[in-house]
Formats: C-alpha cells, sequence, structure tokens
C-alpha cells in the first residue's frame, strides 16, 4: 500500500513537473517585457501581489515598469499586470469573452456561494445580469430610498444617543475609551457593516437582519459573515487557488464538506462553520419569499421591503421566464449570498474610508456637512430627494475621489480562455531595447487588472494623483484622462470595473453611502482615534490594528456636530 501511494505522489510530482515545462516553453511570447523578479519559484510574485501590507509592491510596480509589465505567476508561469488604457478595453469589454474570470475565482464562488451571479460566465452570467437589471435601474432606485433613508435613521439615532450616556464597555463592536460625557469612540466599521447588511437586507432580500441598536443580539449570518473574508484571505494560495477549485470541479459540495470536518484543521472546520451558517440562512430566506408570492401581492406588501425588494423581483420574473433561462434554486440561493456580499463588505469599506478621511480633513467635513443643510434646508427640513443628493457636488466629489484613491478592490485577475494579441497605448521599452506595442498572449495567461493604478496613473491624473483631493473633481478633468478612455462605468475609474462583468450594483452602493453620509454628517462629528489602524489588502480592502490581525476594526470618535 505504501508503495503504491509513492508512486502515485511520484506520478503525480512527474505530471506537475511536465505541465510546468510546457507552461513554461508556451510563455516565451513576452519573456522580453519586463518585470519585477519572482520571489518563489513555486509562487512567483503571488505572494507579493496578495499581501496584506502589497500596498507598496504594487506602487513599485506600476512606477518602476509602467503601464503593463509581466509578473510571475504559480511555477514560473508568466503572468501580465496591466493598466494601459488600450489594454484594459481588450480586457473588459472588447474581448471579455476571452479574459474570463479565473477557475479558481468561479469554482471557489461555487464552493462558497453556490451557482449564484459570480460564478457563471458566458450565456448564463448574461441571463444572471438580465434578471437582475431592472432591479438596479435608476426608476427602482427612487422607490428604494424611503427604506433606505428609514433605515440609516436607525443608524443616526443609535450613534446620537451614545453621546448622551456615559462612558462604558457594551460589547466587542463598540469601544469607549474617552472620559468626555459627549464624546465616544466607536468602531465606526462594524456599524457601517451592520447598516449596510441591513440595506442590502429589506431592499435586496426583504429581510431584517439588525434592529441597528446599541447592545442587540446579532443575527447568526452578521456573525458569519464579519470572519468569511478574514478566513478566506487567511488561506494559502495552494488551498485557495488549487485545491478549492480541484474539490468543486471534481467533486460535489457534500464531499467539500466531507472534506472540510475530516481534514484536522481548525481554520478549515471554522469556514465550514461559517458557509453552513451563510448558505442556510439564504435557503430560510429563499423558501420564505416563495411562500410570501404564492400567497399573493397583498401579502408581499405587509414584509419586510414591501414586495419591492430584489429578491421578490428576481423570484417573480423567474416564475415567468421560459425553462430554459430559469435559474435553479441552487442558482436563486447563490445569488441571496453572493448579492449579500457584494453590498455589504464592499459598501462598508468605502463608507468607513470616508468618515476616516473626513475625520483627518475637518475642512471637508465641515464643508459636506454645510452643504447636506442646506440641502435639507432647501427641501422644508425633509430628507433629501433622490435627485437632490446624487448631484450634491462637493459631497459627491468626496465619494468619488476616496473611491479614485482607495477602491475597497485593489486589483482583479481574468484568464485567457483563448489565445488572442493585446494591443497596448503606450509602446513598451523590452529588455532586448526593442519598443512592444502588442503581446501575443496563449491561453491560460493569467492577467492582473490593477484598479489602484490605473486611478492615481499620474500620465492621466497629474502629478498629485496620489493625494486625496475632492476639489479635483469641481473642476475640469484633465484631457489626458478623457482621452485615454479607462473602460469603468463610473467617472473614468476602474472601481466598479467596465463590460459585461462590471458592478451591476453600483448606483445601488452610491445611493447607499450618500443616504448614510446625509444623515450622520448632519448631526454628528467625527475625529480620529488615537488607535493605531492600517489598510489590509485583503479580497475586500479593510481596515485592522496591525498587518497580522484578522478581526477588522475601525475606531474614530464622534460627538454631536452641534
Amino acid at each position: 500500500m505504501d508503495s503504491f501511494i509513492l508512486q502515485a505522489v511520484a506520478l503525480a510530482a512527474l505530471i506537475i513537473f511536465l505541465w510546468a515545462i510546457r507552461r513554461r516553453l508556451r510563455r516565451t511570447s513576452f519573456n522580453n517585457l519586463p518585470g519585477p523578479p519572482a520571489k518563489s519559484w513555486i509562487f512567483g510574485s503571488l505572494a507579493q501581489l496578495r499581501d496584506r501590507n502589497a500596498w507598496d509592491f504594487h506602487r513599485q510596480v506600476s512606477e518602476t515598469y509602467g503601464e503593463v509589465s509581466r509578473v510571475k505567476g504559480l511555477l514560473g508561469v508568466n503572468g501580465l499586470y496591466v493598466y494601459d488604457p488600450k489594454a484594459l478595453n481588450h480586457v473588459l469589454v472588447k474581448e471579455q469573452e476571452i479574459y474570463e474570470e479565473t477557475e479558481g475565482f468561479i469554482q471557489s464562488n461555487l464552493l462558497a456561494f453556490g451557482g449564484g451571479f459570480f460564478a457563471s460566465v458566458g450565456e448564463r452570467h448574461r441571463l444572471h445580469r438580465k434578471m437582475l437589471n431592472p432591479v438596479f435601474s435608476i426608476a427602482h432606485m427612487r422607490e428604494m430610498v424611503p427604506i433606505f433613508y428609514e433605515i440609516a435613521h436607525k443608524l443616526q439615532n443609535t450613534l446620537m444617543s451614545m453621546t448622551s450616556t456615559g462612558p462604558r464597555e457594551v460589547n466587542q463592536l463598540l469601544l469607549y475609551f474617552d472620559a468626555e460625557p459627549h464624546l465616544r469612540q466607536i468602531d465606526i466599521l462594524a456599524w457601517n457593516t451592520r447598516l449596510a447588511l441591513e440595506l442590502i437586507g429589506q431592499t435586496g432580500l426583504g429581510y431584517s437582519f439588525d434592529t441597528l441598536e446599541e447592545g442587540a443580539t446579532p443575527h447568526p449570518y452578521g456573525v458569519a459573515s464579519k470572519f468569511f473574508m478574514p478566513l478566506t484571505s487567511g488561506f494559502s494560495i495552494i488551498v485557495r487557488d488549487i485545491m478549492a477549485p480541484l474539490v468543486v470541479r471534481y467533486g460535489s459540495p457534500r464531499i467539500g464538506r466531507f472534506l472540510a470536518s475530516w481534514v484536522p484543521w481548525k481554520k478549515l472546520h471554522q469556514f465550514r462553520d461559517v458557509m453552513d451558517t451563510l448558505n442556510g440562512t439564504a435557503l430560510e430566506i429563499l423558501e420564505e419569499k416563495k411562500k410570501a408570492i404564492h400567497a399573493g401581492d397583498e401579502v408581499l406588501k405587509t414584509q419586510v421591503g414591501r414586495g419591492k425588494d430584489i429578491m421578490s423581483i428576481l423570484l417573480k420574473s423567474n416564475m415567468n421566464a421560459l425553462d430554459a433561462d430559469r435559474l435553479t434554486d441552487d442558482e436563486l440561493t447563490g445569488q441571496i449570498s453572493s448579492l449579500t456580499f457584494a453590498a455589504t463588505d464592499t459598501t462598508s469599506s468605502a463608507l468607513s474610508r470616508i468618515l476616516y478621511l473626513l475625520s483627518v480633513n475637518k475642512d471637508c467635513q465641515d464643508r459636506a456637512r454645510e452643504e447636506i443643510k442646506v440641502a435639507k434646508e432647501d427641501n422644508g427640513g425633509q430628507d433629501i430627494d433622490y435627485d437632490t443628493l446624487v448631484s450634491l457636488p462637493f459631497l459627491d466629489a468626496v465619494c468619488r475621489e476616496t473611491l479614485r484613491l482607495y477602491p475597497p478592490l485593489p486589483f482583479l485577475q481574468r484568464t485567457t480562455r483563448a489565445d488572442t494579441v493585446l494591443p497596448l497605448a503606450t509602446p513598451v521599452k523590452g529588455i532586448n531595447g526593442e519598443d512592444i506595442r502588442e503581446l501575443p498572449l496563449p491561453t491560460g495567461t493569467p492577467v492582473f487588472v490593477s484598479v489602484i493604478s490605473s486611478n492615481t496613473n499620474p500620465r492621466l491624473w497629474g502629478p498629485d494623483s496620489y493625494k486625496w483631493r475632492p476639489e479635483r473633481w469641481l473642476t475640469p478633468l484633465p484631457e489626458s484622462l478623457i482621452n485615454a478612455r479607462i473602460p469603468g462605468v463610473y467617472s473614468h475609474l476602474l472601481m466598479f470595473i467596465g463590460g459585461g462583468r462590471s458592478c451591476i450594483g453600483f448606483k445601488f452602493s452610491q445611493l447607499e453611502m450618500k443616504v448614510a453620509l446625509a444623515l450622520l454628517l448632519e448631526k454628528l462629528e467625527f475625529t480620529p482615534s488615537n488607535k493605531h489602524t492600517v489598510w489590509q489588502m485583503s479580497a475586500v480592502a479593510l481596515p485592522h490594528p496591525d498587518f497580522e490581525s484578522i478581526q477588522p476594526r475601525l475606531p474614530i470618535v464622534i460627538s454631536r456636530a452641534d
């Protein structure tokens, strides 16, 4: 038996070795392209690209090697690090069917969430988008505004009440350190995450997760979701990029769960328990929603979301679809978790970053608050209407500038599904001194799209591209930026990318942030904490006490604005 195992291991090693040689030989097409030296012959530069403190490495690559460079992937495979505008247009828009999500991304999403939005490709992905497009339209966003305000007012009232009570320790989400009765230091990330989860819960799923009250017992889904991102980011490249996709491709979710229980690994057991909670809640929501729909519109109107939530509309549309276009229960369940995570972590990260930046730039905070107060007075003292809110110039500039300089998703990865040629807007000087104007890419080439490098490219944004300056959006943008035609759906930025896999809910996310900011800034003043904070570059950039911590948090001092 032992001999058989040794032979199997040797055969597997030989196959991997031959595969690596084959991949190396096929990737001679852009060996002439400059790039950073690989840190490891097994993992290439992947560990550097995905390190929790990879900010300096990404900036070094972009500043040293320009808008396209070669980076090494697994087993020395040549990959591209790119933010050249013309190349980005081909990757994200013109040839998006060739530059697809990686196999690891697709299979990992299947393992985690089932057949949801992110795990679909090609025609199936287009079908998902077609069904979801109506609920993310501007017309539907207008109908959602009262629910957004109703939920955000709960957070506003809770935080206001905290400025009237004495300092005390409440729970792990709240951190009180200040002795002055009108000052409180809270974990604003925790509150923004609770807010974002409740917003997508009510408007997206027709389900309430949180009362947003101080000391409220957290919903199991909310507790589990907090640990999802730290756990997945903590897995090694081998587990995340190789083992998990193989389990899904050649096994089944049941086999995957069996392996997760059988392997004596605490972190894997924690991940299993988190996924059981998330998927169990998603299935519960789906079944409750089906029953309500079958009971009729009058019953739906009495529920959370009032029948206008995303899942109610999606389920109705799905019931009326042709058999070939109908989503399965597995896809619908996956849709619940996919939408929830897409709308929670990224939004809470961006909103927390905005409030932090306003806390250290008090002049900008005061200017935004005054703009909000004037708009509310002009609206008769009522909550600011949709059209006015989304067009407040300075508040909009603060949001755009923060998403430009600090995108929650700093980079994304694609893989070529066919041989192709990638054109460049700006020629690159090859190692041999020749100008490279296009790159032949064989099937399977990893392509790293640098969102952060595109958003801070000095050639397009000017010499102050690394500076947070909201005023840049109140004057005409540089002609160089406009002429570059960045393929993003939002303000020449790659934050929400572009093409067939662009963020379908980017208007939803903007509305969430602006409603929250309009209410919080009106009544509260934010001041920096004295607690040390760093932003880890995980799947979503999140604040932590240091780069080793797995539990994100962002302490900030709040007081009454008056």
